[in-house]
């Protein structure tokens, strides 16, 4: 349950933000932050899905999720083919998060 609602919330999130992004920077309609509003609401409802005693470990974890799902955004929604580094960033960052989420707990 807890990856689905990180993947969930990562593309919420990204989708929000990419409505701001399209309405400040690509000149469209500033309609664009309704449903931008709305999936960037949708993302806080998700992240409380997480099993997690903290919040800021769930957060925290979410970090590295985002930095991937951010990259697969570049290639799949905007049609940029993430570089070495993108993807190696990406593994670094999803690396942390296996630690915060796996890590034994004492």
């Amino acid at each position: 349950m807890s990856l689905l609602a990180y993947v969930g919330a990562a593309l919420a999130e990204i989708a929000g933000c990419f409505a701001f992004w399209s309405w400040l920077r690509l000149g469209r309609s500033v309609w664009w932050i309704v449903p931008g509003l709305a999936s960037l609401a949708a993302f806080a409802g998700l992240l409380t899905l997480v099993d997690s005693p903290a919040a800021g470990r769930t957060f925290a974890a979410y970090g590295g999720v985002y930095v991937a799902a951010s990259v697969l955004w570049l290639w799949l929604a905007e049609g940029h083919r993430p570089d070495r580094w993108d993807l190696a960033g990406s593994a670094v960052c999803l690396a942390g998060t296996a630690i915060i989420l796996l890590g034994r707990r004492g």
